[in-house]
């Protein structure tokens, strides 16, 4: 076999893994997080100030938010269900050390500080943990899209060839769901009147560098020869037209429907594709092509999965449209973004009884079709994702409370109390130094590029994929190569962020 075919074989008829040990993975990123805050907060109260280096915080970025993922999803693999009691018995003796070394002059008995916790208003106008969802799910997407060609990344993470749960599996839909949480329908003002398809016009004007990438991938792809797994998407297909094709679409539905009601329309999506996958030739279409013998003559054959998949894709869309509804909600305290996991959580484990159901009596979950249970699937784990970002910053303000003055990049700003005296003030003043830290903070620094991070995280793959060979690499070599990459697409990122240069036009 030739090295092309070698690799295809390498990433193709994987059966992924369990529910749970993807639910267990997805902790881990929310507990760096909350290390790397607590680290800062334990300096400030050592040092009085916080830090400010550029090249450390970096370091220290990099080490405690990017590094660990990359080690769990290789060599710590096999103790991957012990990792987050690990990190978490690290967070909990950091946070240990700061309770026991506040100043004396400064220190309130622990049921006032709870009570005051509950009471503290947060900044109405920032919900960090989108920001984080959506970063992290570019850094674990970027990680894994390399690392599957090495062999010290466990073949029941990569994708499913038709039925399963892998990890890279939820990362395809992780990346529509991110999208949603802020796409111009969501972040527009209830208030604000606009002519019913201007967002469309916008999304005509604003998808075109997908399609650019997506023309400029297929291309190279097929110039150079590379290795493609071509029941994903299909010979001509890949995620970025899908992008593109889902934000357009998506857009002329809220034209249609009511915003409000856009979970209405998720549901309708997703379970109408399946009764017609069900009861109809489309899901041997799909597996099969349309002679039965995966025929890839013609575009539709040659396609098929990418654009069938689509109204899998579309359904999460429309899902994830309404869970940002509901997070822009007026939650500006913390007793209110209790509630809000509370709801959140209930949310959760009713997707999850569905799911259940669903695998048992209608479909199992297949990414390569985009079916029922994969949209139901997609959204229970993001929205699992998401209230561990939401948990770990209302930890970071609670601990905040704890060393007055300390501050935490891409944290919740405290924020004073608005006048309520006043019928319609509505502002509320930053408490803290947030703002200032911005700029050495490495999650801030990818979210200004994200589609320039993911772009060169493609681009460096392929490099890489071309220059060594990835599936006989020894696993000190391998771990060398992942760190290089990563910490290299971080760097580039980090750059522009500090001199504040946004590559984007559209």
């Amino acid at each position: 076999m030739s090295q092309k075919h070698l690799k295809e074989a390498f990433i193709s008829n994987l059966n992924g893994t369990s529910l749970l040990e993807i639910s267990v993975g997805l902790s881990l990123a929310p507990l760096c997080l909350l290390g790397r805050g607590l680290l800062l907060i334990l300096y400030y109260l050592h040092y009085g100030k916080p830090l400010r280096s550029r090249k450390h915080s970096l370091l220290l970025d990099f080490l405690v938010l990017v590094s660990p993922l990359l080690l769990s999803c290789t060599v710590l693999s096999p103790i991957i269900f012990f990792m987050p009691t690990i990190i978490a018995a690290f967070c909990a003796g950091v946070f240990s050390k700061i309770y026991s070394q506040r100043k004396h002059e400064t220190r309130v008995p622990f049921r006032q500080i709870v009570k005051d916790f509950q009471e503290t208003y947060l900044d109405p106008e920032y919900i960090p943990a989108i920001t984080v969802f959506r970063v992290y799910v570019n850094v674990l997407t970027s990680i894994s899209i390399l690392a599957v060609d090495f062999p010290q990344y466990p073949r029941r993470y990569a994708k499913a060839e038709t039925y399963g749960t892998g990890v890279m599996d939820l990362g395809v839909g992780a990346f529509i769901f991110g999208n949603a949480l802020v796409c111009p329908e969501v972040r527009q003002k209830s208030y604000v009147t606009q002519p019913k398809f201007s967002n469309l016009a916008r999304q005509f004007f604003s998808i075109w560098p997908l399609i650019f990438l997506g023309v400029g991938r297929l291309l190279s792809v097929k110039s150079i020869e590379y290795h493609e797994h071509t029941s994903e998407y299909g010979v001509h297909w890949n995620f970025f037209f899908t992008l593109a094709f889902v934000r357009l679409a998506a857009s002329l539905l809220l034209a249609i429907f009511p915003k409000k009601n856009s979970w209405i329309v998720a549901i309708n999506l997703a379970v109408l594709y399946q009764l017609i996958l069900n009861t109809t030739s489309l899901k041997m279409f799909i597996l099969h092509g349309s002679n039965g013998r995966d025929t890839r003559v013609g575009f539709l054959n040659a396609n098929r999965e990418g654009l069938l998949s689509l109204f899998g894709y579309l359904a999460i869309y429309m899902a994830s449209v309404q869970v940002g509804l509901c997070l822009l909600k007026c939650r500006n305290s913390v007793k209110g973004w209790i509630e809000a996991v509370c709801f959140l959580l209930l949310t959760v484990l009713v997707l999850f009884v569905f799911l259940h159901v669903s695998q048992a009596y209608v479909d199992p979950v297949s990414r390569r079709m985009a079916n029922l249970s994969y949209c139901i699937w997609v959204v229970a784990h993001c929205l699992t994702f998401f209230i561990y970002f939401v948990v770990t910053d209302l930890v970071l303000v609670f601990t905040k409370l704890l060393v007055k003055g300390s501050s935490v990049p891409c944290c919740w700003n405290v924020v004073k109390p608005p006048n309520t005296s006043t019928k319609h003030e509505t502002e509320a003043v930053p408490i803290g130094r947030e703002g200032k830290l911005s700029h050495i903070c490495l999650i801030s620094a990818i979210n200004k590029n994200q589609l320039l991070f993911f772009l060169l995280a493609n681009v460096m793959t392929g490099t890489v994929n071309m220059l060594i060979d990835t599936m006989h690499s020894k696993t000190a070599f391998a771990l060398c190569m992942l760190h290089l990459y990563m910490f290299f697409n971080c760097l580039i990122m980090y750059i522009l962020h500090a001199k504040n240069i946004v590559l984007k036009f559209w």
